[in-house]
């Protein structure tokens, strides 16, 4: 599904990229673990085209899709969530919800069954359904935030700190939402804060140390090495 080979990016001439190359494939999950400033962000970002790349390619599904911006890559299947609860605060829970399947054409029935089985995995979502999204706390954002994206059932997902601002006790649920989508056949990358949890779940851990990849194997050799050696 996706396929990255020595990509480098940065901000100007700070190179923050060096050399990446990965791969995730249909039905998996991809845990990108590292300390602040490694250089995960960035990487989703210079991915999902918020970023031009400086050298190296992207391919997704086969084709070269390198430097390509997300308004081409939405419809097509692959899909970026931020970090920072990226919500229209104006519009009601529902309309947001309905946004996030209008890029990539999601029909009726597809659509219905996804807002069910959001309302099943995040309850406050449907009891606020048509309440703006304003008035959600910082966590249930980002609940909706990572609704928005399921109900376009991209075939590539990056998610970037879907943890961010909600309760420890919530992320058991959504990282197995997530695996949910990787079961339907969705290739899923994340950059995850709470490396265990989000391991209980991932198939593949990559540990980012300044820019570039210091370990890609299973999830079982992650938890044998970089994480009982503390890094």
């Amino acid at each position: 599904m996706l396929e990255i080979s020595g990509l480098c990016a940065g901000y100007g001439k700070l190179p923050v990229l060096r050399d990446v190359s990965f791969s995730a494939a249909a039905g998996e999950i991809v845990l990108i673990a590292g300390e602040n400033g490694a250089g995960k962000t960035t990487l989703l970002q210079t991915i999902g085209g918020l970023i031009k790349p400086t050298a190296g390619s992207v391919r997704f599904m086969g084709q070269d899709v390198t430097g390509a911006i997300p308004e081409d890559l939405v419809p097509r299947g692959l899909r970026l969530v931020l970090d920072g609860h990226r919500v229209f605060p104006e519009l009601s829970v529902f309309d947001n919800i309905r946004l996030g399947a209008l890029a990539s054409k999601t029909d009726k029935g597809a659509f219905d069954a996804a807002v069910d089985q959001i309302f099943e995995v995040f309850p406050i979502l449907k009891q606020k359904a048509r309440d703006k999204a304003r008035s959600l706390s910082g966590g249930q954002q980002q609940m909706l935030t990572l609704s928005q994206a399921f109900v376009a059932q991209p075939k590539v997902l990056l998610c970037d700190e879907p943890s961010l601002g909600l309760a420890i006790a919530l992320m058991p649920p959504i990282m197995e939402f997530l695996r949910s989508w990787a079961k339907n056949g969705t290739a899923v990358v994340i950059v995850e804060q709470h490396v265990d949890l989000a391991l209980a779940v991932a198939d593949r851990a990559m540990l980012m140390q300044r820019g570039s990849i210091a370990f890609n194997g299973t999830a079982e050799e992650f938890r044998a090495g970089p994480v009982q050696t503390g890094q």
